[in-house]
């Protein structure tokens, strides 16, 4: 039962402090323990108090037990007055006097000590002694009280005086234990409550300064194994908690560096993979070609010429891959902010679009351009990061679009934003594709991948720089199957109508 006392003692003072600054909690801690005290004390002195009423006269007399029994003791000293001055009389006047706790000493008229169980004197001479006749004085840690004693014609002759304390006295022989048991519960109940709820309540606040600590300590044990798929279960709203959080915060922000070191490695050991794979045909072709070369001293200049015009273009594939990945490396390293020009819109995507004119006619590849917006607005764009963005779309439409297809162009002009769809009728997008288009080094399915190759750096690249414009890019699929890529690009100032639209500019795609 005080087992479970405590417990439930220990569950309040968690529900009341957990969320308590430390310093507030030690404070309350020392107001509890005094007060527990105090009114353990108080109950404890209640109890002494109805113990001491059940045995009084019984096994333990009151405090004033011998001074009450003064009257009984002057009657018989004035029945038998001058005969007690006879030290022939002492068991008849000890008869009368309740030894146990009472002194006494007879003196004759002249203060002289004659008999009895006290033999200091307590004046110092007759005159004092006539002067406290019939009172009661301190002498010694004892009250004394002095009775006259007369002879038969009136005369003074003597005195009886009577020594007693005031304090409860032993009634038998269970008397002292009951005393002894009393006085401790009386004065020792104080320290012995503090002692005990100093204990109690310390306890509980070292059990509740373990829980976190403990699992602070478990949290750098697990850190210590590399494990760090952990939480920390403890919510308080002191410093404790506050600690917890910030060892939370840490081990969160320490996975997130570990798992970025892991993505980083990850995308160097691709990285790696990717130069090797796409470098390896372009120098295989290269030393192919050189060893033909240097083993074909003397011949047809012709064929030299196009071994060389070979050489030249997988060492320009080379040198390009390379180069995008630079690029990469210098999009993302770089706070390259927009550079917003004033540029006429129209003018601009029919400019973007007709350097891949030629390859389409090869491919007899169909393109449509579907401008919406007037012909004479011009908008403050990052004309450099936007003809780049169309460059990697317009490529990689060509790339997957079969011969006799069709490219379709979509370029609205909002007031303030800029919006370019671009779809082809190639092999539509994978499910994985719609997931992964836009991942560095992401190749697309197996329906998307050609035999020339590509480092997947395309979409990537387009997704950072349509960020950086403040837009957002996506891949899908148009009812008819064709694989599109919108994105969108704020207009800092908004489009406006050109000032001179009679200036010479390059001739606005047809509507």
């Amino acid at each position: 039962m005080e087992q479970t006392a405590v417990s439930q003692t220990g569950r309040l003072y968690d529900r009341y402090m957990k969320n308590r600054p430390l310093k507030s909690q030690f404070q309350i801690m020392i107001v509890l323990i005094i007060v527990s005290s105090l009114l353990a004390t108080l109950v404890t002195y209640g109890i002494c108090i109805l113990l001491f009423v059940h045995l009084e006269n019984k096994s333990v007399y009151p405090a004033n037990h011998y001074e009450r029994q003064l009257p009984n003791v002057e009657a018989a000293i004035r029945r038998e007055q001058a005969s007690l001055l006879r030290p022939a009389n002492k068991e008849k006047l000890e008869s009368v006097i309740p030894l146990e706790g009472m002194d006494y000493q007879v003196l004759d008229a002249r203060g002289r000590f004659l008999y009895g169980t006290m033999n200091d004197p307590v004046f110092s001479d007759s005159r004092r002694l006539f002067e406290n006749l019939n009172k009661t004085v301190g002498h010694r840690g004892r009250y004394v009280k002095t009775v006259p004693i007369f002879d038969a014609n009136g005369d003074l002759s003597g005195f009886v005086q009577l020594a007693y304390q005031i304090r409860v006295a032993p009634a038998d022989r269970t008397g002292r234990f009951w005393i002894a048991l009393l006085a401790l519960g009386i004065f020792g109940a104080p320290f012995l409550y503090v002692v005990l709820f100093i204990w109690l309540y310390s306890k509980m606040f070292a059990n509740r300064m373990n829980i976190p600590l403990r699992l602070l300590m478990e949290a750098a044990k697990k850190i210590q194994a590399k494990d760090l798929d952990f939480d920390l279960d403890y919510r308080s709203e002191n410093e404790l908690g506050k600690l917890i959080r910030a060892f939370q915060d840490m081990k969160d922000e320490l996975r997130r560096s570990l798992s970025n070191q892991w993505r980083l490695e990850q995308e160097r050991t691709e990285l790696v993979e990717t130069l090797a794979h796409d470098l390896k045909t372009p120098l295989s072709v290269i030393q192919g070609y050189s060893e033909a070369l240097l083993g074909s001293a003397g011949a047809d200049p012709k064929k030299q010429t196009r071994y060389l015009a070979v050489i030249k273009e997988n060492a320009e594939k080379g040198a390009a891959l390379v180069k995008r990945l630079q690029y990469i490396t210098d999009l993302e390293t770089s706070n390259d902010e927009p550079r917003p020009v004033p540029t006429p819109v129209a003018a601009f995507v029919r400019q973007v679009v007709q350097p891949y004119e030629l390859q389409m006619k090869r491919k007899n590849i169909r393109l449509t351009i579907d401008y919406q917006g007037p012909s004479d607005w011009v908008a403050d764009i990052d004309a450099e990061k936007l003809e780049r963005i169309w460059d990697n779309l317009i490529s990689n439409s060509l790339r997957y679009t079969p011969e006799g297809g069709r490219i379709r162009i979509t370029v609205r002009v909002r007031p303030d934003r800029l919006e370019c769809e671009i779809a082809n009728s190639g092999p539509p997008f994978s499910k994985k594709d719609l997931e992964y288009a836009f991942t560095k080094f992401y190749r697309g399915g197996e329906s998307r991948k050609r035999q020339d190759g590509h480092a997947g750096l395309g979409l990537y690249i387009v997704k950072r720089l349509v960020e950086k414009l403040g837009g957002k890019v996506q891949a899908f699929n148009t009812p008819d199957g064709e694989a599109c890529i919108a994105f969108d690009c704020k207009i800092p100032h908004g489009a406006v109508r050109e000032e001179n639209p009679n200036r010479n500019t390059p001739e606005s795609p047809d509507l």
